[in-house]
């Protein structure tokens, strides 16, 4: 265009072939050429697109290919309670502890034997008759009497062993008062763990 030709330019007015508005056809037509050309989406945001006139409901709702979902992540392997082991361990080691009589063999009675001191017994004297039992060392309980032969006897009597105690001492004291000459009889009956039965004799002498 020359300078002239500028000088003599005017704006016009556009046909009205040129203008589309929303009330008209959604397509727009390509000058010389017949063919409709679709009208470009106006932007995208997420999931949702938004178009202009010109596109159909189908299309307007169909979903981008760069926007699909992503497949979920695989779930976390679970962690190992490693921090738990040690006082677990410790608290297992305690329970075993405290269940080990309980869960060990019982009392059990190995070798007893009984004996009076003195053999002799002077005028008004005291005899001290003394059972020794040896057991297994567990814990338990022993039951026992004893009878003389003076017609007597103590009632049920009982000896607590703790663990590791391997020996038991039971006394009995018999005094004699008097003139006479006789031999007394001393039983130990043990009832349990398992029954058995000691004795042993001395002699009282008052002239």
């Amino acid at each position: 265009m020359t300078p002239q030709d500028d000088a003599e330019y005017s704006a016009t007015a556009l046909g009205s072939h040129w203008i589309v508005r929303p009330e008209e056809d959604r397509t727009l037509v390509e000058q010389g050429t017949g063919q409709e050309r679709p009208t470009r989406p106006d932007r995208v945001e997420g999931t949702v697109l938004r178009f202009g006139p010109g596109v159909t409901a189908a299309v307007a709702h169909r979903t981008h290919p760069a926007l699909a979902a992503a497949p979920p992540s695989p779930a976390p392997a679970p962690r190992r309670p490693r921090r738990h082991a040690l006082p677990a361990l410790v608290v297992l080691c305690v329970l075993a502890y405290l269940a080990w009589p309980r869960l060990g063999p019982p009392l059990a009675v190995r070798t007893a034997a009984v004996t009076a001191r003195p053999a002799v017994l002077g005028c008004d004297g005291t005899a001290h008759v003394t059972g020794l039992v040896t057991t297994n060392g567990r814990p338990g309980t022993l039951s026992y009497r004893w009878v003389r032969s003076d017609g007597t006897a103590s009632g049920v009597l009982k000896e607590q062993t703790v663990r590791g105690q391997k020996q038991a001492r039971l006394r009995l004291r018999w005094t004699f008062q008097g003139t006479g000459h006789r031999t007394a009889r001393a039983e130990l009956r043990i009832l349990s763990p398992a029954p058995r039965t000691l004795t042993t004799r001395f002699t009282y002498d008052c002239p």
